[in-house]
């Protein structure tokens, strides 16, 4: 079990997933269509991202995520979830789960 002062020390897997509220380092790696949806999803590109590390290799796992700042094709990216993705740019009444939110330039870790 992880609480909040220690959600930063340990990396998320799927043990520990609900419990965190986490920014998740992703690359695009496609789009959905979908013609049948949510009237509040009408206009919005959803995106298909691979979860990625912080050397920038691929890890397990792909999410949907609406856009809201222009990604493209095979950009890092950071994607929140759940509350945080609702409060990300015109999405406050939508019904989604996952926003990108960012495009990232570098990531940089000390030690590595």
């Amino acid at each position: 079990m992880c609480n909040r002062a220690d959600h930063c020390h340990i990396r998320p897997t799927t043990d520990h997933w609900p419990l965190l509220t986490v920014m998740i380092l992703a690359r695009i790696i496609g789009t959905v269509v979908a013609t049948r949806k949510d009237d509040r999803l009408h206009g919005r590109k959803l995106l298909v991202a691979r979860l990625v590390g912080v050397d920038g290799q691929d890890e397990k796992g792909h999410l949907v995520a609406v856009d809201t700042v222009g990604a493209g094709f095979n950009e890092v990216v950071l994607i929140v979830q759940g509350s945080s993705a609702r409060m990300a740019f015109e999405c406050k009444d939508c019904p989604i789960d996952a926003a990108v939110v960012g495009i990232v330039d570098t990531v940089e870790v000390s030690g590595q």
